[in-house]
């Protein structure tokens, strides 16, 4: 089959995905391998080995992220169950004062959606930013932009976070990289797109708290954790995970203590470590029961089995443009582009981040794209990590009508649509172009 004609099938797939996704509400996992059989049916590979992509796909991507999203997720539920988030937020405004607090929330979200999903994480701190608001009489904008700007970037670029994983799992990126480069790109992103725009935004539109959102204080049955507790327990992965990079760079092969740090780094061990640790420390050290503990771990991984499968078939999308020989056209045109491997993994996840709304979706489409022509290039080490970073900026800017997190912060803060397109899209979009910024100007140096 023609060079064109691949390119045809490779465009006819991905317009079908969208439309599958947009028009029809078909669920994110099914559109993509109903997509993917299609294409690889259409590239004219014989149908058993179109199956046997199917599964080297499917299995290949989630012996990865099946294991880290599923550690994380309940290494978050702990956080979220015990209070952690909470006490971060607590003991940050603290520290800072009320008159700095836009800082504190901007980093505590910063630091909770590490573990914690996004939606989670605003929904817990939600009333810490009404409290500020009802006694400073600022608008709810002033205070809850920076935690959502703080809570949007981790969401988006630091692992053990599903998006960043499942992206440098497709790109066969180290996650040690993925997640320096995700904090280098992330701060910046945190401080304009929260704080200083937060500020900005507040004095346009003034908010107050919707009659609707009479939300009660949350109750624990336990005294909430300290502070230093929850900040080691979340940074002893990401530790870990960096421990692991930097001895790989810095010590031979063969060296123990490479080897230690290695296996330890490695993000099952770490993440393993992490969960054990919350499991005992905000678990039953704290009171709850085995059972307890059970149901809470039982219980996070519903959120995360939908994310899980999600990822999968991006992985499936992905094998069969390889093994039909989309990709390889799709690599060799791309690369006959005068733009950047880093550009055009940022063009490719904003398109189909606008077109269908889910950044999930707008990455694992964007890796699949993307990964026949970092391939083909020789692309390694460090680069991968700023190609997971690009297109996780790609696929955060722009958030509008056909996102669910538009909407969610349109609920809670009370805004119409245009409203919520001025801050709410206006804030998505700093923090994916700031992020996109940041690794491209790294990327000169790599």
């Amino acid at each position: 089959m023609s060079g064109s004609t691949l390119i045809m099938v490779a465009l006819a797939g991905i317009f079908l995905l969208l439309f599958l996704v947009i028009r029809t509400k078909l669920h994110a996992f099914v559109a993509l391998l109903l997509v993917s059989l299609l294409v690889g049916i259409a590239a004219g590979m014989p149908l058993g080995e179109v199956i046997t992509s199917i599964q080297n796909g499917m299995g290949g991507t989630l012996g990865f992220v099946a294991v880290v999203v599923g550690l994380g997720a309940m290494f978050g539920k702990m956080l979220e169950v015990s209070g952690g988030a909470e006490r971060l937020a607590a003991t940050m405004i603290n520290k800072f004062g009320e008159d700095k607090a836009q800082w504190a929330l901007g980093i505590t979200g910063f630091i909770v959606a590490i573990p914690v999903f996004f939606d989670v994480g605003f929904i817990i701190l939600v009333p810490i930013v009404y409290g500020l608001a009802r006694k400073t009489g600022k608008s709810l904008l002033h205070y809850g932009i920076p935690l959502l700007a703080g809570l949007a970037v981790t969401h988006s670029f630091i692992p053990p976070t599903p998006g960043p994983i499942a992206v440098a799992q497709l790109v066969n990126a180290e996650l040690g990289w993925v997640i320096l480069f995700g904090t280098l790109a992330g701060i910046p992103a945190m401080i304009l797109a929260g704080p200083v725009f937060g500020r900005y935004i507040g004095k346009k539109i003034h908010l107050e708290i919707p009659d609707y959102m009479e939300i009660e204080e949350r109750e624990y049955d336990k005294d909430l954790p300290s502070f230093g507790m929850i900040t080691s327990l979340i940074l002893i992965p990401l530790v870990l995970i960096l421990l692991n990079t930097v001895s790989s760079v810095l010590l031979e092969e063969g060296n123990m203590a490479r080897d230690i740090f290695v296996f330890l780094g490695h993000p099952f061990v770490a993440l393993t470590i992490a969960t054990l640790l919350t499991f005992y420390l905000l678990g039953t050290k704290r009171g709850y029961s085995r059972q307890e503990v059970q149901d809470i771990a039982t219980k996070a991984l519903e959120p995360a089995g939908i994310i899980i499968l999600v990822t999968g078939a991006g992985g499936v999308f992905k094998q069969v443009l390889i093994d039909s020989g989309v990709g390889e056209v799709l690599g060799e045109m791309m690369g006959d582009s005068a733009l950047p491997p880093i550009v055009l993994a940022f063009l490719i996840a904003t398109a189909v981040r606008v077109a269908q709304g889910s950044a999930t979706v707008a990455m694992v489409t964007a890796a699949g794209l993307i990964t026949p022509l970092l391939e083909m290039v020789g692309m390694t080490g460090p680069a991968l990590g700023l190609i997971v970073i690009a297109i996780a900026s790609g696929a955060t800017v722009l958030s509008h009508v056909n996102d669910s997190g538009f909407w969610l912060v349109n609920r809670y803060f009370g805004m119409d649509v245009k409203d919520t397109l001025r801050s709410w899209t206006v804030m998505e979009t700093i923090i994916g172009l700031t992020g996109f910024i940041v690794v491209l100007i790294i990327s000169f140096f790599i």
